[in-house]
C-alpha cells in the first residue's frame, strides 16, 4: 500500500455506503456569521459525515455541533436545499427508471427576495466530494439561475422607470 493512499473500507462499510446516495449540490443556509456557527463549510462537512456514518448524531458530533442544532438548522426558513440534500443522503439511491420527488429541491421563485437572490449568487451551490468514506474536497459552482432571475428583475424595474419618465 502506498503511504498516501487510504486503506480500503471493509466490505460491511462498502455495502453501507452503497445504500446511500452521495451528497448532491445544495445551497447553504444563510446564517449570521459566527466563528462557532453553522458556516457553509460546516454544513458541507456535516452532509459528508452524514453520508459516511448514516447517523445524524455522529455527523453532528464530528463537526462539533449537537444533534438538536442540526435538526433546528434543517427546519429553518431558507433551508429547503440543505434539507433536501440531507433527506436524499439518508434515503439512498433510487432504482433505475424511478425518480425521486423534487418538491423540496425546487425553489419557489415568486417568494424569493432580492436579498435571498444575492445570497444565492454569492454562495452558489456546494457539494462535498467523498472518496472511500472520507471528505476529500468541496465542489462549488455558481447559481446561474439566481443570477438570471436577478437580472430579469432589474430589467423589469428599469423598464418601469423608463415608462414613468416618458
Amino acid at each position: 500500500m502506498k503511504p498516501c493512499q487510504a486503506p480500503a473500507p471493509s466490505p460491511a462499510k462498502r455495502t453501507l455506503l452503497s445504500r446511500r446516495s452521495r451528497p448532491p449540490f445544495f445551497v447553504p443556509v444563510k446564517l449570521r456569521a459566527r466563528k462557532d456557527g453553522w458556516s457553509a463549510r460546516v454544513q458541507c462537512v456535516f452532509l459528508a459525515q452524514l453520508y459516511a456514518t448514516g447517523s445524524v448524531s455522529a455527523a453532528a458530533m464530528a463537526v462539533g455541533k449537537s444533534r438538536e442544532s442540526a435538526y433546528r438548522l434543517k427546519l429553518r426558513a431558507g433551508a429547503e436545499s440543505f434539507a433536501s440534500a440531507w433527506d436524499r443522503v439518508l434515503a439512498g439511491p433510487t432504482r433505475p427508471g424511478k425518480h425521486r420527488p423534487r418538491h423540496r429541491e425546487i425553489a419557489d421563485w415568486r417568494k424569493v427576495t432580492l436579498e435571498q437572490l444575492e445570497w444565492r449568487i454569492e454562495t452558489g451551490y456546494w457539494r462535498p466530494v467523498v472518496y472511500r468514506g472520507k471528505l476529500v474536497a468541496i465542489m462549488r459552482k455558481p447559481d446561474n439561475s439566481a443570477l438570471f432571475r436577478l437580472l430579469r428583475r432589474v430589467d423589469v424595474q428599469a423598464e418601469k422607470a423608463e415608462a414613468r419618465r416618458s
